[in-house]
């Protein structure tokens, strides 16, 4: 009988949160006012990191609006953005329109259908997207779409807010745990994911899975962050909604409601409308195939 209690526990555990194509459903429209664009310092380092010069190809593994393959695109030849989100590569195509980035294809797929006959890659990049897959398969599908050489990127940052403190700022900071008690008022104090819920919190153990996929390092690189950014009331609420745990469509009926009482604790909490955050820290770890005898 324990046993099979135990073992009823580690089902439930593993079923915890599966990933389904609600996860940022209503989000990607907002991801280019809510989050805080990459440094252009963070293209300069990997670059130079991998010797990039303007030659081979790009593959951006849960792209969302493209945000990391735009940045990066110039110092490929071609690139590929791949997201599971159909509406997240709607707004990366739109983006890149209007960049005039004309060296990158979009594929709406999940990261599991990988190698899809997309070909060989000098780069694999994953920006705050990895920890939603299937890792082990993942990493060992792209390790042999990676070209001799090659090398797989992981930026992790926070964008859609920025360092807590006391330190004096131009306006005042977007008052956080107010918002995130908002938000656990509406939808519960366990985080949500699509239709699941998280909570444990996303997965870990991403070095040892890196490793038993094959490949060493890794190297880390460390981005500054601290410069004092300015944000307005629209963009606190588009960052909100921006994030998986209160996408939109978690809201339901409820939306109109929740984004009336948030805008509402951001004007009181800034009469003038105005906000000011420092930047995080941007951490680059880079992967490198090991040799195949």
């Amino acid at each position: 009988m324990r046993d099979r209690l135990a073992d009823t526990i580690r089902m439930m555990e593993a079923r915890a949160w599966e990933w389904d194509e609600t996860l940022y459903a209503g989000s990607a429209g907002h991801y280019g006012t809510g989050r805080m664009p990459y440094p252009p310092t963070l293209a300069d380092a990997i670059g130079k990191e991998l010797d990039l010069d303007g030659t081979g190809r790009l593959v951006d593994v849960g792209c969302g609006p493209g945000s990391l393959t735009l940045l990066l695109s110039p110092l490929f030849e071609a690139a590929v953005g791949v997201d599971a989100d159909h509406d997240m590569i709607i707004e990366a195509r739109r983006r890149a329109r209007e960049a005039n980035a004309t060296n990158i294809e979009w594929r709406h797929m999940r990261a599991e259908e990988l190698p899809a006959d997309l070909g060989m890659f000098r780069v694999a990049t994953f920006a705050q997207s990895f920890h939603w897959m299937d890792q082990l398969l993942v990493a060992r599908r792209v390790r042999d779409m990676l070209s001799p050489g090659g090398g797989w990127v992981h930026v992790h940052a926070t964008t859609h807010r920025g360092v807590a403190g006391d330190d004096p700022l131009p306006y005042p900071r977007p008052p956080w745990e107010r918002i995130d008690d908002l938000v656990a008022g509406y939808l519960g104090p366990v985080r949500r994911a699509g239709q699941w819920s998280l909570p444990a919190g996303t997965r870990a153990g991403e070095e040892e899975i890196m490793r038993q996929a094959g490949f060493t390092g890794p190297t880390r690189i460390k981005i500054d962050g601290g410069l004092v950014v300015d944000r307005g009331i629209d963009e606190i609420v588009s960052a909100v909604f921006s994030l998986s745990n209160s996408a939109p469509h978690l809201f339901a009926d409820q939306l109109p409601t929740f984004e009336a009482d948030l805008r509402r604790l951001l004007s009181e909490a800034s009469p003038t409308g105005s906000f000011a955050e420092r930047r995080r820290e941007t951490a680059v770890v880079v992967w490198r195939p090991s040799s195949r005898t």
